[in-house]
């Protein structure tokens, strides 16, 4: 058990690091997050509730978004008719994130179950090349770890496993991943070294998830196996929006609606609610949208 005197507060570099089981077909992933926290927070006046929500969900997309094969990007997000109707997380094979949660102004609560609870959970993978994939999943277990649990276990994917943490300032996570057998082929065995794994990891706190330095963490969990810790991959907040993106938001809206705002106000106006960017369209810019005017003036 970890003593008092051996967590202390410190300041993580934001980023992820891969570590390798060397006797066993297993690895994982550990992320920290604090600045890139702040920076998607900086628009926003989350209750404590959301913002410890809005970390754990940062954390979760990066920690899944290392899984990936190929360049895109991959999502989490949660609906629910509770304190928090839409959370969601963003994170690109670039290890950049985003992530929003909207309607929480009466949000209050503390509880996973008060503010999600009942929801589902939707994991959107968008490759740059190929089709979009997305998995639904009903939120259970009182956490989001245990949600995307539930998920893996219904996939068909390699067995995995998510511990997080967040306090609304910093998060922190830890992924277990088993790989195809190479060292291992017995499955008895493969399975006794995963519950083992497992087990172990389950005994870190969420303060120590937060405060450990990887290597330390690491030794504290697993100081009998032989592991290889890789350099630190920083991650980063970043807003994917666009002139472009925001052209294509604008065009569900109707030819209609458009040309309505243009002449009230001269320009259509949108704000992006992940980074607060400000996107100014005058008629000229909207041509690709607006059909053949009917003769009705624009001011």
């Amino acid at each position: 058990m970890t003593t008092p005197s051996e967590i202390f507060a410190i300041r993580h570099a934001d980023g992820k690091r891969r570590f390798l089981f060397e006797q066993m077909d297993l690895r994982g992933e550990i992320v920290h997050l604090d600045q890139v926290i702040t920076d998607a927070s900086a628009i926003h006046s989350y209750s404590p509730g959301v913002s410890r929500l809005i970390g754990e969900f940062m954390v979760a997309a990066v920690l899944l978004a290392s899984t990936l094969k190929f360049r895109g990007s991959l999502t989490v997000q949660a609906r629910s008719d509770h304190e928090v109707p839409l959370i969601m997380a963003e994170c690109s094979s670039e290890l950049t994130v985003r992530a929003i949660a909207r309607g929480t102004e009466a949000a209050t609560s503390d509880s996973f179950e008060a503010l999600l609870g009942g929801g589902q959970l939707v994991l959107c993978v968008t490759p740059e090349r190929g089709k979009r994939y997305q998995g639904i999943v009903p939120l259970t277990g009182g956490s989001l770890a245990s949600s995307l649990d539930g998920y893996f276990s219904q996939s068909e994917q390699l067995q995995t496993r998510l511990q997080l943490s967040s306090d609304g300032k910093r998060a922190a996570g830890l992924l277990l991943q088993q790989l195809p057998p190479q060292l291992e082929t017995s499955a008895p065995n493969r399975e006794e070294q995963w519950d083992r794994v497992c087990m172990l990891a389950a005994t870190l706190s969420p303060e120590e998830l937060i405060e450990l330095g990887d290597a330390t963490l690491l030794h504290r969990l697993y100081h009998e196996e032989v592991i290889r810790l890789f350099d630190l991959e920083p991650v980063r907040f970043r807003c994917s929006c666009s002139q472009d993106r925001t052209l294509a938001a604008l065009a569900t809206i109707g030819e209609q609606e458009i040309r309505d705002i243009l002449g009230e106000q001269g320009a259509v106006t949108m704000d992006c609610e992940f980074c607060n960017q400000r996107y100014v369209f005058r008629e000229g810019d909207l041509r690709g949208l607006l059909g053949p005017d009917d003769g009705a003036a624009i001011h």
